[in-house]
């Protein structure tokens, strides 16, 4: 059998999960049941099978320790600190999805004591290297924003303007003028509005609803940006 002469390095993977509740953006965290860092809040995650891929081994840690299954994962990138891992030499490549925390129902499980939603500006402090991770996973979530209707997966399918502005107020830590972001939204193109019954209340008329409008990969420039999000943060 042959014995390669360099050590090995173990690999992991952890997820970043950003949730909206209608106000704020969350992240879902895990307290962890083990050591190191036992009790500390932590992104869900875990060493890598060798008879699986990354986003397999994701998926897997990310179902065990919190029960969320069936979401979009993308690859933030490797974190590679020498020391970021007290037990050994440990790399780990990072996931990010994007979800309406409001439907899931999250659980500890596996070696997670607990699972829940915190306020993306106020979170407890991270084990391991996880307050470098969200910070990176923050700025690129500012970054696809602006270039793909990725917020539109925060909402849900049926969503009123103003919550979607609410959205891109919280990711981007700033406010819109709420006329001005509602005319460059219907311009834009992006949406339609939604085809629902609207029923008069004691407290006056439903907002307007809306869905994404049935866009094809064609609609991006060359940068992979939809031109159509551009104008919406030139204000």
């Amino acid at each position: 059998m042959y014995t390669y002469k360099y050590p090995h390095p173990a690999l992991t993977t952890d997820c970043v999960i950003f949730g909206f509740d209608g106000t704020r953006l969350q992240v879902l965290l895990i307290e962890r049941g083990l050591e190191p860092f036992e009790g500390c809040w932590a992104l869900p995650g875990g060493f890598m099978r060798m008879d699986e891929t990354l986003e397999e081994c994701a998926r897997r840690e990310l179902q065990e320790e919190t029960g969320i299954i069936d979401v979009h994962l993308e690859q933030l990138g490797a974190f590679s600190r020498v020391d970021r891992d007290p037990r050994e030499r440990v790399v780990t490549v990072a996931f990010l999805a994007l979800v309406p925390s409001l439907r899931f129902e999250v659980r500890g499980g596996d070696d997670a004591k607990k699972a829940a939603w915190f306020d993306a500006d106020a979170l407890p402090p991270l084990a391991f290297d996880h307050k470098h991770i969200l910070e990176e996973a923050r700025q690129r979530l500012r970054e696809i924003l602006r270039l793909r209707p990725v917020a539109f997966t925060l909402v849900g399918e049926m969503f009123s303007i103003d919550e979607l502005r609410r959205v891109y107020e919280a990711v981007n830590d700033t406010s819109y003028d709420r006329r001005n972001f509602h005319r460059k939204l219907l311009n834009s193109g992006l949406v339609e509005e939604a085809e629902a019954l609207y029923e008069a209340s004691a407290v006056g008329r439903p907002p307007k609803m809306f869905t994404l409008r049935d866009r094809r990969e064609s609609s991006r420039d060359e940068e992979g940006a939809d031109p159509s999000l551009k104008d919406i943060f030139n204000f």
